[in-house]
């Protein structure tokens, strides 16, 4: 073994068992983007790369998201806050990234719309797991996707079958001394949360960071909208959407309409 205060040259910067290319596996990385316009339209790059960039975001979304939803199950407050908030964070990075996509004008865009189609943001199977962890669960997706491989049907229906986020505050609840079994059970029980917040002001702060949750889910619809308008007008989407329109139909979609809800008997 080496002796005190020496340094064993096979590890770090000069042994180099392990770089910051081999543990984030740049060269793989960078080897995914595959414009398919012929000569190469100058965004079609741009446009792989954000949409790349969102499918990470999302990978890492799910993983705090399932996190946090199995901790509450467990009757956890604490923890699954702290999720939430890392995930209300990367949210405003994804509505920010849309200010990149909109420095391509429509004619940019239309170099290589056409390349594009059938494939669609709509068949962004982390997204809809998303959603579907998120309380938004639509099983006519599984009917209405395209392309979907045998894993991601069988992905999104254990998301189907699995607990929500909303299921897990349930939980948290009862761990708590709620009734949760019916409606009205629940919105006394949040109201008494938010009229106690020295008792149960952990309760009230995981409430108020699923309604954060959701509303920049929200925000993220409409600031998606408007991005989508502006490159294609009221144009079908490439996968065969009725583009702005079904985005924007969207737009008021509720993952916890309970928590909204609240606010007006408070």
């Amino acid at each position: 073994m080496p002796g005190e205060g020496s340094t064993d040259a096979r590890f770090g910067e000069q042994g180099g068992q392990l770089t910051y290319n081999t543990y984030l596996r740049i060269p793989q990385l960078l080897e995914q983007q595959d414009p398919k316009s012929s000569p190469q339209a100058h965004d079609e790059l741009l446009f792989i790369v954000i949409h790349q960039a969102y499918e990470l975001w999302f990978k890492l979304m799910l993983h705090e998201l399932d996190d946090a939803r199995d901790r509450m199950l467990a009757g956890e407050s604490y923890l699954p806050r702290v999720r939430l908030d890392r995930c209300k964070a990367i949210m405003k990075v994804l509505i920010g990234q849309v200010d990149i996509i909109d420095t391509m004008t429509p004619q940019d865009f239309l170099e290589f719309r056409n390349r594009l189609a059938p494939a669609s943001g709509f068949q962004s199977v982390q997204f809809r797991e998303l959603e579907f962890l998120s309380g938004l669960k639509d099983p006519g997706y599984l009917d209405r996707f395209r392309g979907l491989t045998d894993s991601e049907r069988d992905r999104l229906r254990a998301r189907l079958d699995e607990p929500s986020l909303w299921d897990g505050f349930l939980a948290v609840m009862q761990k708590a001394g709620f009734d949760t079994g019916d409606y009205d059970q629940r919105q006394s029980g949040l109201r008494r949360i938010a009229a106690d917040r020295a008792n149960f002001g952990q309760l009230w702060d995981l409430a108020e960071a699923l309604v954060d949750h959701d509303q920049a889910l929200s925000l993220w619809r409409a600031r998606h909208v408007l991005m989508a308008e502006r490159q294609i007008g009221t144009k079908p989407g490439t996968g065969g959407s009725a583009g702005g329109a079904y985005l924007r139909s969207r737009v008021e979609l509720r993952c916890y309409p309970e928590l909204w809800e609240l606010r007006s008997s408070l």
